[in-house]
This record gives C-alpha cells, structure tokens and sequence, in this order.
C-alpha cells in the first residue's frame, strides 16, 4: 500500500508528489492523459478556477488519477471537500428598507386577494340565495298573455 500524504497538503501538491514519484514528467502525463499541459499546471497550483468548467475539471482529475495509479473516487472526494467551502455563495445582504417594502407589497398583495375572495364570496351566496320567481312584480304576474301575439299568421 503507497503511503499517502497528508491531508493538509492541497489537492494539487498531493497530484504533483504523485506524479513525481511516478518520474513522470507534466508533458508525458499531458500525452497520456491528452489534457493540455496549462490545466495540468494549473490543476497541480490549485487554480481550478482557470480550467474551463466543473465537468472538465471532474473528467481531468479523473484521468489524471488514473495515469498515476490513483482511486479516481478519492482525488473526486478530495477535490469536492476542498472546494466545499469556496463555493458557497453568501445570501445578499438586504437594507431595512428593502425589507420594509417587501413586507408592505406582501400586506398589500395579501389585502387585495382578501378583498377579492370577499366579492366573490358575496356573488356566490346571491346568486345561491336568489329566491327564483318570486322576484317579478306582482303587476306583471297577473297580466294574462294577448292571444293575438302567439299566433302564427
């Protein structure tokens, strides 16, 4: 079993230790593992930021590990947990002001969807409660229909 390097050591350093160890030299390791020789310096100062994304980064340290007998597995977990803590994005920061007007538009918003569920709670219930014929005027219900406007000519 090879002996590992301490934790403390960054990713990058405990890479080139690896390679090193394996006399392998950063342009033998970049025609191995066909990944252009700045991302493989750049991986080995830890400025993984200058590599082109989080999935090639991923792919590079896989096949760098592999190309140094390492557990792809581990360096990914290694990789994971030492940029744990720089990529969390802090929330933005809001003034009591800010605060302030978003607590009053929701009020507000709350108030008007109150206002509404209101009215069409009252439309419901008379439209519901609306007695049916008995509403006509008494005078128009006693009128008995003219004979000669049914008739067809």
């Amino acid at each position: 079993m090879l002996k590992t390097e301490p934790m403390n050591d960054t990713l990058g350093s405990f890479l080139k230790q690896q390679r090193e160890r394996r006399s392998m030299s950063v342009a033998e390791l970049s025609r191995v593992t066909r990944i252009p020789m700045p991302s493989l310096e750049a991986i080995e100062g830890d400025r993984f930021d200058e590599l082109p994304g989080e999935v090639f980064v991923r792919g590079f340290l896989k096949a760098y590990a592999h190309a140094v007998s390492l557990v792809p597995a581990d360096v990914l977990t290694r990789y994971t947990s030492s940029r744990r803590v720089a990529c969390v994005t802090p929330l933005p920061m809001q003034t009591p002001l800010q605060a302030a007007r978003e607590g009053q538009g929701r009020r507000f918003g709350v108030a008007i969807a109150f206002v509404l569920l209101l009215i069409l709670l009252s439309l419901a219930l008379s439209i519901v409660l609306k007695p049916r014929g008995h509403d006509m005027p008494q005078e128009l219900s006693r009128q008995q229909p003219r004979a000669g406007l049914h008739q067809a000519g």
